[in-house]
């Protein structure tokens, strides 16, 4: 489930795939497929959350792609955006490392700030270190939560009356992909494809059922 996905917005006529890339390319699918008279619903989704979202599409293509382009970076030449002018660093002590450290008020009882006063470097460097190894222990479990809402997002919108529904999405918060894959086995191959690849970064075509 760790795979990035690599096009941003998917677009879908019903349970057919319109397209898949960018906003811009999908924008101008779905433009035309309503202007042909799709049978729909048409949807873009916003494939990082699974969510359906709404785009202004009034105009010809070209002012549709050029609305959705935004205006120009002003970052520099390298992309990056250029610090504020009244941004000012603060002066650190002698050999203090510059970690960009930011005071906050922390409340503990007072058997925890009686072991951190026990622990290298004082309290808070202990704080810093019990912080970042919840980080570290923490990344898989949210990236596979993060990924399951997303699937559900776009099933909930696309395929809440196929059959199987309810059972596929007990088996995605699960995190049971056999069970998933034959479960939606029998759903629209463009829905069946992408809401696998939501939830586990890859396509179902290496695990789905033999029909």
């Amino acid at each position: 489930m760790n795979t990035p996905l690599a096009p941003s917005y998917t677009s879908f006529d019903g349970h057919r795939r319109l397209a898949s890339g960018s906003l811009s390319a999908n924008a101008l699918a779905v433009k035309q497929a309503l202007e042909s008279g799709a049978a729909g619903p048409v949807l873009l989704f916003d494939d990082s959350t699974g969510r359906s979202i709404d785009v202004d599409l009034r105009g010809t293509p070209q002012e549709v792609a050029q609305r959705l382009a935004g205006p120009p970076s002003a970052g520099g030449p390298d992309g990056a955006s250029p610090a504020p002018a009244d941004a000012v660093e603060e002066p650190r002590g002698r050999g203090r490392p510059r970690l960009g450290v930011v005071a906050r008020e922390v409340t503990l009882l007072p058997r925890h700030w009686e072991w951190l006063a026990t622990q290298p470097g004082g309290a808070s460097v202990a704080l810093r270190k019990l912080v970042e190894d919840a980080r570290r222990a923490s990344t898989d479990k949210d990236r596979s939560r993060q990924a399951q809402e997303r699937a559900y997002h776009f099933m909930s919108a696309i395929a809440g009356d196929l059959p199987g529904f309810e059972e596929a999405t007990r088996a995605l918060f699960a995190n049971d992909r056999p069970r998933f894959s034959q479960l939606i086995g029998d759903w629209p191959a463009d829905v069946r494809e992408h809401a696998t690849r939501l939830a586990f970064g890859t396509s179902e075509a290496g695990s789905r059922r033999e029909d």
